[in-house]
């Protein structure tokens, strides 16, 4: 009698194994821009949520994943395309990704309306953070305006009396210009909205020097920043009009500004040298996975990722209780690399802001470093407008 009952549960144990095996994986779908000047971005978040996975061992939450990268192209109509892809064909349980926040607005009316969980790696646009957040929206980054406000605020406590701005007309270099003249009080000479993608500022910069005011605050992620820099040294402007920036000078940048960037000061959530033993862990197995050195989207991407596998724990592996998951994601279930950081009502992070600077290290490669911490535990300015509990 024990041998045949032994039999049975050896034979149950076996179904219920290969029941498992078989369960289907966790399905990420990962939208980022990969393509173009902006490229650069995408790839270092990308990268990031992938090493997350990998040190995971393929796994989040436990549960074994598929995670499946489209590239939106920086076109928000492409992306809409791709995400109903993975939402009807892929039937993907989380999207993840999203580098610019007119992608960001684009593909938020499908997925939400899925009411699937949007898991951001970079875009923080405000119309989502206040009277527009959703249930269905977390922020693994930052809301747009905050980074901004750290240059308004160091603007401010230098004393500079007159400024002019300086973003591509979209959604986030609104939103940065919003965040700037939050913290800064003295006068905006000029505001200048460039079209998203332009690679040359020789008129801009012609401007901005007949305008003569005491720095020029601006938003130029990708190639743009990186033409920008460029110019700007060789319209001789380096070192004689303060350059201050945010998501312009960074490790996607800096290998191709390099010198021309060295000592530029930018507001930041994040840089390689943030203290804390996550972060060390971080910067070192992204540099030796990929021999370069991670970006802000790099640490993003890596903490999504980390989001996802915290929230999925504590939920067994499982999406479907959709109040259970979004519960889970707002607990903050795992350490950033960041060190404090915790969940504000409205899906976006409460965490530190910092001025950073451009360095080279001992071994030839550039990063940025914190100069000065700014803001401590920063709120962002929308959540009160935002009705979730």
């Amino acid at each position: 009698m024990f041998n045949v009952r032994s039999g049975l549960l050896a034979a149950l144990s076996l179904a219920l194994s290969s029941a498992v095996a078989l369960a289907d994986p966790v399905k990420v779908g990962f939208i980022a821009t990969l393509s173009g000047p902006s490229a650069p971005l995408g790839v270092h978040m990308r990268d990031g949520f992938l090493l997350a996975v990998k040190e995971l061992g393929g796994k989040l939450g436990g549960q074994a994943t598929d995670v499946i990268v489209v590239d939106d192209e920086l076109k928000p109509d492409v992306a809409v395309s791709k995400v109903k892809g993975l939402l009807d064909r892929d039937k993907v349980d989380v999207v993840a990704g999203v580098v610019f926040s007119n992608v960001m607005m684009a593909v938020s009316k499908p997925v939400f309306e899925n009411e699937t969980f949007l898991i951001s790696g970079n875009a923080g646009p405000s119309p989502l953070a206040g009277k527009g957040c959703s249930p269905y929206f977390f922020a693994a980054s930052y809301q747009n305006d905050q980074n901004h406000e750290v240059m308004g605020k160091y603007a401010q406590d230098q004393g500079y009396k007159r400024v002019v701005l300086m973003t591509p007309n979209y959604q986030a270099g609104k939103d940065a210009m919003a965040g700037f003249k939050r913290a800064y009080k003295g006068e905006v000479v000029e505001e200048i909205f460039t079209p998203l993608g332009q690679l040359d500022f020789s008129a801009e910069l012609a401007k901005i020097q007949a305008a003569k005011p005491d720095a020029l605050f601006t938003f130029m992620p990708g190639g743009m920043g990186v033409n920008l820099v460029k110019q700007y040294a060789q319209a001789g402007l380096s070192g004689k009009l303060p350059f201050l920036s945010a998501f312009t000078i960074d490790e996607t940048t800096l290998p191709a500004t390099q010198d021309a960037a060295l000592g530029l000061l930018s507001g930041a959530d994040w840089a390689p040298n943030i203290d804390t033993p996550e972060n060390k862990a971080f910067v070192a197995a992204f540099e030796k996975e990929y021999g370069v050195v991670p970006s802000l989207y790099a640490a993003q991407g890596y903490d999504a990722a980390k989001m996802i596998d915290g929230a999925l724990k504590a939920t067994g592996g499982k999406v479907s209780d959709k109040e259970a998951f979004r519960k889970a994601l707002a607990s903050t279930p795992f350490k950033s690399v960041r060190g404090d950081f915790s969940m504000g009502r409205n899906g976006f992070p409460v965490q530190d802001f910092y001025v950073v600077k451009a360095v080279k290290r001992a071994d030839g490669k550039f990063e940025t470093q914190t100069v000065q911490k700014v803001f401590t535990k920063a709120v962002d300015a929308y959540v009160a407008d935002c009705a979730l509990k």
